[in-house]
């Protein structure tokens, strides 16, 4: 079936406009970056091809431009469009916030949640707060694979201190998607809580950040909701 063989009201631009984008399924939001799938298909066949090959957007979003040509009915036009679109998502993701309140693990999760799940490698990045909790800095100190050693407290603690911190939040990614805490998040915890209490810094948390799943309500795992902290 066709786009223009689909209700008027179905088709993903009118549906979009008519009852929001969340409205659409991800083949749907795919099928807008395409006017046209490969002859004979529609642009909705292509997006659903698409999400069977990979699994999920999430997955999606690391596939190189050289994964996406691989794939039937993509082109370099096709393939830049959706490498674009979720490097836009990436940047961001990156964009400072003027006076950000960051005082909850669901805080912390709209800021870099959605851009971390994305990533094929562990990353750790700290939040930098003001007395009144609100957003002073956000930077990467760390990332590698899952036998690589944690980014070392001592790094997190100049990073605070040159920028005048009075609290930190640590956030770091599972790519595997479960967010549970392994022995070593465990350890670097207590180091952290143990090193920011010799320099009068807040040590507000440390979330790992993954997906829901049938057994976990949230997309994350909090060190102080947990009572770790």
């Amino acid at each position: 079936m066709l786009i223009k063989d689909i209700p008027e009201d179905e088709r993903p631009r009118e549906k979009l406009f008519q009852r929001g984008a969340e409205a659409l399924s991800d083949a749907e939001i795919l099928a807008l970056f395409f006017s046209t799938g490969r002859a004979g298909t529609s642009a909705i066949d292509l997006g659903r091809e698409m999400i069977q090959r990979f699994g999920n957007l999430r997955n999606m979003s690391r596939a190189t431009t050289e994964e996406l040509l691989h794939l039937p009915g993509i082109g370099p036009a096709k393939a830049a469009q959706l490498a674009a679109v979720f490097e836009f998502g990436r940047r961001l993701a990156h964009e400072p916030f003027s006076e950000l309140s960051v005082s909850s693990p669901e805080d912390v999760f709209s800021l870099v949640g959605p851009e971390m799940q994305m990533l094929s490698q562990e990353s750790v990045r700290v939040i930098l707060l003001n007395h009144r909790k609100r957003l002073i800095h956000l930077t990467e100190i760390f990332r590698g694979t899952g036998n690589e050693s944690f980014a070392n407290p001592s790094e997190i603690l100049r990073k605070a201190i040159s920028h005048g911190a009075h609290a930190i939040i640590v956030v770091h990614n599972h790519p595997s998607g479960d967010p549970t805490p392994s022995q070593a998040d465990h350890e670097v915890t207590r180091r952290l809580k143990n090193a920011t209490l010799a320099v009068g810094i807040e040590f507000t948390d440390h979330i790992i950040i993954g997906c829901r799943s049938e057994r976990l309500s949230d997309p994350y795992f909090s060190f102080r909701e947990a009572g770790l902290i």
